[in-house]
């Protein structure tokens, strides 16, 4: 992969890929070996975007795929593969796993199911519902609705943690 590829293609949406890679992954090492699998996968699928999206829409539903891909095959076969150091800027950003209380968000996110997760992360980039439903193929309305039982589930376990 070419540091131009990366920093005009994907540096620009490595927060939303952190951040999905987070939710999925419940070590550093776990989650250094996401991102880099997921941009891997940006770089060799690259050529099969063919724009009936957004290139960050696409850039999600990849991020997601891949993870969801990986945690079904840890689940089938637990081992680790080895990782090369990351990105600078990616393993500044996932410096957050130093972070009690949003650690204990995304602890609180990854007890939701796979689907409510995506949800809950594009949501928490400030997706539009519109944007959220054409990623997760349904409604804007559903999508309305799931969001407000997510937040009580995430509020229900995070004040169960508290107390």
């Amino acid at each position: 992969m070419s540091s131009d590829f990366y920093n005009l293609f994907i540096l620009p949406h490595a927060p939303i890929i952190i951040k999905i890679c987070r939710a999925y992954t419940n070590s550093q090492e776990d989650f250094e070996d996401y991102y880099q699998e997921v941009c891997l996968q940006i770089w060799h699928s690259r050529e099969r975007f063919k724009e009936h999206s957004e290139w960050s829409t696409w850039v999600y539903r990849l991020s997601l795929n891949v993870c969801l891909t990986l945690l079904k095959k840890q689940k089938n076969n637990p081992q680790h593969f080895a990782s090369d150091s990351l990105p600078p800027e990616a393993s500044e950003d996932s410096k957050a796993f130093s972070d009690e209380d949003l650690n204990q968000l995304y602890i609180a996110i990854r007890q939701l199911k796979e689907i409510d997760r995506a949800v809950i992360l594009l949501y928490l980039e400030e997706r539009s519902y519109q944007e959220i439903a054409e990623v997760i193929g349904t409604n804007p309305n559903n999508i309305g609705v799931r969001i407000q039982r997510i937040k009580q589930r995430l509020k229900k376990l995070l004040h169960e943690k508290v107390y």
